[in-house]
């Protein structure tokens, strides 16, 4: 049997969600929708392995190995594993500096 972990929004990674949401919501709002669906149904799978993420590139090229991503395109949600917990941190556009953003926020 499975290790069963607890997943967790940050307050920033709900702001990241919320400002993507209302940004596409005001061209498409069934969109819009479809797209928070997406993404929630996407990271509350991550209550079982979620190693499956990849370690985020610009982050490994850094030495830095804690925290993983999965995509949902364009978009990348970056979180980190911790005892019985993931801890989803950040939703961020990947047509963005990435790099950058990440290590402002989480460094």
């Amino acid at each position: 049997m499975n290790k069963k972990y607890k997943v967790e929004w940050a307050a920033v990674a709900e702001a990241d969600l919320k400002q993507i949401i209302d940004y596409v919501a005001a061209d498409s709002p069934g969109n819009a929708l479809q797209i928070l669906k997406t993404i929630r149904q996407k990271v509350s799978s991550l209550y079982v392995f979620p190693e499956r993420g990849r370690i985020v590139p610009e982050l490994q090229g850094q030495g830095i190995n804690i925290y993983r991503e999965l995509i949902v395109a364009p978009w990348r949600i970056v979180y980190r594993i911790s005892d019985d917990s993931v801890f989803v941190l950040t939703v961020i556009d990947s047509r963005q500096n990435v790099e950058d953003i990440l290590l402002n926020r989480l460094l």
